[in-house]
């Protein structure tokens, strides 16, 4: 229970870190100064649940990387459809996606499918590291 805690702590914190960074990242796209970046409060859980993977990342341990991206972004992808909905539904989803063509119900992007993919291996090796 407390290799639980700590990874979500660590997930949570590291999701809330590359999505202020991201968001930054777009504030220079669009040529603002202030390289502003965002998040909310809501996504330090969502993030943090990823550390509800490792039992994904034990069953999966000895498959290839590819297969393993592709099931972490499968899962990556729910928590991001069921948490949205659910968000949604109280009418305080940080996220909107309806302007994407890639939407689903504007709370999942399929354009964004490398991205889980990267992250879903990145959040293996933060759980998986220091296994007890």
């Amino acid at each position: 229970m407390k290799k639980l805690c700590k990874d979500f702590i660590k997930c949570g914190t590291i999701g809330w870190c590359m999505e202020i960074l991201v968001t930054a990242l777009d504030a220079f796209r669009k040529r603002e100064a202030t390289l502003t970046g965002h998040t909310s409060l809501f996504m330090f859980p969502i993030y943090g649940a990823a550390c509800l993977l490792r039992p994904f990342c034990i069953l999966l341990s000895g498959f290839h990387w590819f297969i393993r991206g592709i099931t972490y972004m499968i899962c990556i992808f729910s928590g991001e459809y069921a948490s949205g909905r659910f968000l949604q539904k109280k009418g305080c989803c940080p996220w909107h996606y309806h302007r994407s063509p890639w939407n689903i119900n504007g709370v999942i992007r399929l354009d964004y499918a490398p991205a889980w993919f990267l992250v879903g291996l990145l959040f293996e090796r933060v759980i998986m590291r220091d296994s007890d």
